[in-house]
């Protein structure tokens, strides 16, 4: 395919790299969560078509409360009066936990840090976060400044969050610095910025957050784990300072991009919840916290009610959460290849409690998020026995024998590929008692004897039984090595039929004395093979009326018909 004069790779040049050769960040390993910031109410909040609401805000903080986060960007309160009326109802209506320490971002302009203190007078714990951009587009397009113009910017900025915070003794106070499209910025001058700012602060006594922004992503998360490795061995205050990320998904790596740079030295991340944010979102904390949390980690934050997360996020950002999205997607626990539930059906009945996870298919327990397993196998035409068979069970307590899975699938994928969609749990019983439970209606069984006579019959059961056949009350009479044998002599001398049991299988529905029991025959008729399935309080009547259900279905059962007449 030609290509056309607006779709021209040549107008865009790879980023550059760093000359670390001896990186160490691909070594390393995550062995604990990283301390979270949440910017749902910030950047998450700007990145809206229409801003949250006042009770929508609460609604949001309520949940990032519940969930665990500890650090909370709560808004941009000097840039907009409802993010500045925002903070005021957290720290004037207490709802801010002693635990929890509320985040605001500012520019390094005074007036808006002195209004951003204003905003946050009162709080127990507070972090100013302040920033300004250092990339080269940003220096020489935007503002056009040259490199020692913009740290001056930076310091300048630093200066004036140091002389506020002294107006407000009551708050103990962290200031963090970002340089805006740390990503984008040589990393040499990046660290240059922030030991500047650094300077301003050390001697302060309180606490610094450096945070390094993937402000847009424009390389591979390995590139940003080499611009964060090279930033953590080269500032000179390393040991003085919290490093943070704050990651972009502009490449879709966002994930990947705090995940590596946590490899490579980082100590804390920003994201939000499922991933909202400006233009292709933030990065997703649900999805990092839940990564930890499957290799064995605790990820600090407790995520067990996914779907509460879900529909707080829907309700303030009026953005749904796409079926296939990590973790919490409707589908993402869902399996529609037949191969694929098999494998799930068999590694389930197999898991022990007292086990490490091993289930195919499935990197967690979708229990662990709330979620139920009567969603992780959905049957359509795609679907096989192993599908079938795991809604049959845990639906409706049936423990179908091999043979029995294949049959009865059969008939569901028919039934699927005829309506060319999805067949429900309600509907693949419907078929199970359609094909298989239903027959024994016409062909009820009303009573049986069964004895033994030892001088007689040589040790060998006697059976009596009467059942119904078109709408004809028919008698057999038969002996053998138990009520099935015996029942499969009487139709052969009956009907005059060769007739083999293939197979045979029973179990109890449930447990207690009134259970049901359910049998499952595969006979043999003629070399003819039968299904017959069928249930009972009683697992002999179960097992004799699954017999007749099977056989009944021969052609030769017309000569039962023509007897009774």
């Amino acid at each position: 395919m030609s290509s056309t004069k607006g779709f021209n790779h040549r107008k865009y040049q790879a980023t550059a790299g760093v000359n670390i050769p001896d990186r160490q960040w691909p070594g390393k390993t995550i062995d604990k969560a990283p301390t979270w910031c949440s910017v749902d109410l910030r950047d998450g909040n700007q990145a809206l078509v229409e801003p949250m609401s006042v009770e929508q805000k609460l609604r949001m903080w309520d949940l990032l409360v519940k969930l665990g986060f500890k650090e909370i960007e709560v808004g941009f309160p000097s840039a907009s009066q409802p993010d500045f009326d925002f903070v005021r109802a957290l720290i004037e209506g207490d709802r801010i936990p002693e635990d929890v320490t509320i985040q605001i971002l500012v520019q390094a302009r005074e007036e808006l840090i002195a209004r951003s203190y204003e905003a946050m007078a009162g709080a127990k714990k507070a972090i100013v976060h302040v920033y300004n951009s250092t990339s080269p587009v940003q220096r020489e397009r935007v503002f056009g400044l040259d490199k020692e113009g913009i740290k001056a910017i930076g310091v300048q900025g630093a200066r004036w969050v140091k002389e506020y915070a002294k107006k407000y003794p009551e708050t103990e106070w962290r200031f963090q610095y970002s340089p805006e499209s740390f990503s984008s910025t040589e990393v040499e001058y990046a660290t240059e910025v922030c030991d500047a700012v650094i300077a301003e602060w050390k001697d302060s006594g309180n606490p610094i957050i450096i945070n390094l922004p993937a402000t847009v992503e424009c390389a591979g998360p390995n590139v940003f784990a080499d611009q964060v490795e090279w930033f953590c061995r080269n500032t000179q205050y390393r040991k003085d300072i919290t490093v943070s990320l704050h990651t972009h998904n502009d490449r879709g790596c966002a994930v990947a991009a705090a995940e590596l740079g946590v490899m490579a030295g980082a100590d804390r991340i920003e994201g939000t919840l499922l991933g909202n944010g400006e233009r292709t979102g933030n990065m997703d904390i649900v999805t990092m916290a839940m990564n930890l949390y499957s290799q064995g980690i605790d990820p600090k934050l407790d995520l067990s009610g996914m779907d509460e997360i879900i529909a707080v996020s829907e309700y303030c950002t009026k953005i749904p959460l796409h079926p296939r999205h990590p973790y919490a997607g409707d589908l993402v626990f869902t399996a529609f290849s037949g191969s694929h539930q098999d494998a799930i059906r068999k590694c389930m009945s197999k898991q022990r409690e007292d086990e490490h996870w091993q289930v195919a298919y499935l990197p967690i327990d979708p229990a662990d998020l709330g979620r139920s397993y009567e969603a992780v196998i959905r049957i359509n035409s795609q679907s096989g026995k192993g599908g079938v068979t795991w809604v049959l069970e845990n639906d409706y307590g049936l423990n179908l024998p091999r043979w029995m899975q294949i049959d009865a699938s059969r008939k569901v994928q028919a039934a699927a590929e005829a309506l060319s969609g999805e067949i429900s749990p309600q509907q693949i019983w419907n078929l199970f008692e359609e094909h298989y439970l239903s027959p024994a209606k016409a062909c009820a069984v009303q009573d049986f004897s069964l004895s033994q006579n030892n001088a007689e019959n040589d040790g060998q059961d006697v059976l009596n039984m009467h059942f119904n056949f078109a709408g004809e009350k028919i008698q057999l009479t038969g002996q053998g090595n138990g009520a099935i044998s015996a029942l499969v002599n009487a139709w052969q001398a009956h009907c005059g039929d060769a007739v083999e049991i293939l197979d045979y299988s029973e179990h109890a529905l449930n447990s207690g004395t009134a259970s049901q029991a359910i049998a499952y025959v595969m006979l043999s008729v003629n070399n003819t093979r039968y299904v017959g399935v069928a249930s009972h309080r009683d697992v002999v009547s179960a097992s004799l009326q699954a017999v007749i259900n099977a056989a009944v279905q021969s052609p030769s059962a017309s000569v039962l018909q023509r007897k009774a007449s």
